[in-house]
């Protein structure tokens, strides 16, 4: 056998061996999740600390809708995710931890009752849509942008029943709302409609109340 053709079948296996961590990520995912009728999904930078505005109003935040009822549901890791588990804790309600495996940063945290661990962000990502009845997007980096964006994408092409996205902190997503309505929307990128995929809040009581005015159809 060539050089050649010894990789071509060494990347083949290892592409098998792939779809089967992803086919088990998926199974894993819906088996331990399967049994939420109602979810909320709180996303948030990982670096905000314990104790900050944001922290804080994100742990209130799912505190109130755990005692409404709510399953909790964050990426597992500290800053933001850990206050969104840390406010089901707090009421004695059940959280969800979807985290993710990264050479830095993302540890999970000690408060979320359900823990599952991923490798691939896309069937992540999945968990995060199919169970939740409304998303709490807190101020964060790269990672919370993506997992808005892709929501709001989903919405707006129909490839998941409506459900409610709330943008806490007024300040914080000024300038992006900005530039969606000056630049996206002045350009013809996105529909006017397509503005209010979205609702920008400012505390927990009115996350809470957009969560619950606005549910999945």
């Amino acid at each position: 056998m060539s050089v050649r053709n010894r990789y071509v079948l060494e990347d083949i296996a290892d592409d098998s061996w792939r779809m089967f961590r992803i086919i088990s990520e998926f199974v894993d995912g819906f088996e331990d999740l399967g049994d939420i009728t109602k979810g909320v999904t709180i996303f948030g930078s990982a670096r905000e600390a314990a104790g900050s505005k944001y922290y804080d109003a994100a742990r209130k935040t799912a505190n109130i809708l755990a005692k409404k009822g709510y399953t909790i549901i964050t990426g597992g890791g500290g800053g933001i995710m850990e206050a969104g588990n840390r406010g089901a804790f707090d009421a004695g309600k059940r959280s969800v931890g979807l985290n993710i495996e990264l050479p830095f940063e993302q540890k999970p945290n000690k408060y979320a009752q359900t823990q599952i661990g991923f490798r691939y962000f896309f069937a992540r990502k999945v968990m995060f849509l199919k169970y939740a009845n409304g998303f709490v997007v807190f101020p964060g980096g790269f990672g919370t942008l993506d997992e808005l964006f892709e929501a709001m994408t989903m919405i707006q092409t129909h490839k998941v029943k409506p459900f409610p996205v709330a943008l806490y902190g007024k300040k914080y997503w000024a300038g992006m709302v900005e530039w969606i309505k000056d630049s996206l929307l002045e350009h013809g990128a996105i529909s006017p409609g397509d503005l209010n995929l979205f609702k920008i809040v400012d505390t927990p009581e009115d996350a809470v109340k957009h969560i619950l005015g606005k549910k999945k159809k």
